[in-house]
């Protein structure tokens, strides 16, 4: 089996072993929805206060909301992506298993954490923005064109998050547990990507910072394409600047790990 095909495999894999799980996907649509439904409310009342906070529209800015619900469990925001499983490994020693797999540890986890997020942005995050977009006044491009933009910055934003949370899981290499590193982790990733609030409302020099970190490839850049407040090569440009170089950071963590590996294991 060529490399290209395996990939598929372990990403297909992923997408039906999560697909398995209906009852955590149906509570996880309704939890997903019922929080959508409070954010919106809150944002709504912050826009009427002020109706073009942070260059957003009312309409926009329920919009986001939504977003960040689809995304929330597809980029595991808050947790939930195959970095838990890994740290398992790591910590129990079924990692030096993968580590005699003819396949790179980096782009095995990779392709499963990508079947992972598409089962979990259709599973568990079409409706909730669906309900939202016909509850809500919310403002959707009308043209094929920019959906397939805000798709493509969709896949780079899946690749950003597992590149991020790759490094994480790798902590597990040093650390007797890895937990308060992942909790940092998931701190970072809710504020710094936008889902608390969007990333352009944030004041002078913290605006300015928390923009140009990797997190806001995860909700704020495929917001502001979908919402016509971004040009999409430039995003993708970001995106795939920090992708690249969270990878390849990824990669020199794992040849570190590795070694210790086969240092601990004689």
């Amino acid at each position: 089996m060529g490399a290209g095909r395996l990939y598929a495999a372990v990403a297909a894999g992923c997408f039906r072993r999560y697909a398995t799980y209906r009852a955590a996907t149906a509570a996880g649509v309704f939890t997903n929805t019922v929080f959508g439904l409070i954010l919106v409310h809150a944002h709504l009342a912050l826009w009427a206060e002020e109706p073009q906070l942070g260059g957003y529209d009312q309409g926009q800015a329920v919009t986001y909301v939504w977003l960040g619900q689809a995304f929330l469990a597809a980029l595991a925001l808050g947790g939930g992506g195959v970095e838990d499983e890994l740290m398992e490994r790591v910590r129990t020693g079924d990692v030096a298993v993968d580590l005699y797999r003819p396949a790179d540890l980096q782009a095995w986890w990779l392709a499963a954490d990508l079947g992972r997020a598409l089962f979990q942005l259709l599973g568990r995050g079409v409706v909730p923005f669906a309900v939202g977009a016909l509850l809500f006044p919310a403002e959707l491009p009308g043209e094929a064109p920019a959906w397939v933009a805000f798709l493509v910055a969709v896949v780079l934003a899946m690749v950003v998050s597992f590149a991020i949370r790759f490094l994480v899981a790798l902590s597990a290499f040093w650390l007797t547990d890895g937990t308060g590193v992942q909790y940092l982790a998931w701190m970072a990733s809710l504020f710094c990507s936008g889902m608390l609030l969007p990333l352009n409302v944030f004041p002078g020099a913290l605006g300015e910072v928390v923009r140009v970190l990797p997190w806001s490839s995860l909700l704020q850049g495929p917001a502001d394409v979908l919402l016509g407040e971004a040009d999409p090569l430039e995003t993708y440009a970001f995106q795939a600047g920090w992708a690249v170089a969270l990878l390849a950071a990824g990669r020199l963590v794992q040849s570190a790990a590795t070694r210790r590996v086969v240092v601990q294991g004689g």
